[in-house]
């Protein structure tokens, strides 16, 4: 079962992350092929990088045919319906969101399923969903969002936990992987509305810091 759940959960999140990297494209007004190329980065990149690591060569993003086409859907429509009056642009960090769920738990449904151990199958599903993210900001000279965002890696982290849990249990794959989902996408989202992050350092300017008593 777990075999059959990968591929459906891998597409998805190839297309969801496709979207955010056609989106950021967008907002630094890229040219066609520009955003075509950080859509298929965004889409391709996390998985690249956890099939390399395990062993599965050539990596399925490039073996199996659906990859691509679907990342190239992802890029031409938000290209094409970009200026609709409900923008995707304000829905960039949702669907990011969304791209990060599926893709943590499609990463470590894969680890599991080569028998890998359980802590190097949720690293595995961490890579995965924050991959994709990391190559589309980089193409765009921006900071990765997993440096800088509230609860991102951390998110990911529990949805890939989850999922290794429910196969130590056992508990069916499919709700093991729901729930890891939605774990991700649910920390992910309170983080966004309600602005939660974790502890940070910051540097008092010196002309404030004059001025404190």
């Amino acid at each position: 079962m777990m075999k059959t759940l990968i591929l459906p959960v891998d597409l998805a999140g190839t297309f969801v992350f496709a979207l955010s990297g056609a989106v950021a494209g967008v907002k630094h007004r890229l040219d066609l092929f520009g955003i075509v190329v950080v859509s298929l980065a965004a889409s391709t990149f996390g998985g690249i990088a956890r099939d390399v690591l395990i062993g599965a060569v050539p990596p399925v993003a490039i073996a199996d045919w659906k990859y691509i086409p679907i990342s190239l859907l992802a890029g031409f429509t938000v290209f094409f319906r970009y200026h609709l009056p409900t923008s995707w642009r304000n829905h960039l960090l949702m669907i990011d969101a969304a791209g990060l769920a599926l893709c943590s738990v499609s990463g470590t449904l894969k680890a599991l399923s080569f028998q890998l151990p359980p802590v190097a199958a949720v690293l595995l599903g961490v890579l995965t969903g924050i991959g994709g993210g990391i190559a589309r900001d980089l193409l765009v000279s921006e900071i990765p969002i997993v440096l800088r965002a509230d609860l991102y890696a951390v998110a990911a982290l529990a949805g890939a936990s989850v999922v290794v849990v429910g196969n130590m249990l056992p508990i069916p794959s499919v709700a093991a992987t729901a729930a890891g989902g939605a774990l991700c996408f649910g920390l992910r989202f309170m983080a966004i509305r309600y602005r939660w992050h974790l502890p940070g350092v910051y540097q008092v300017e010196p002309s404030k810091a004059a001025d404190a008593p």
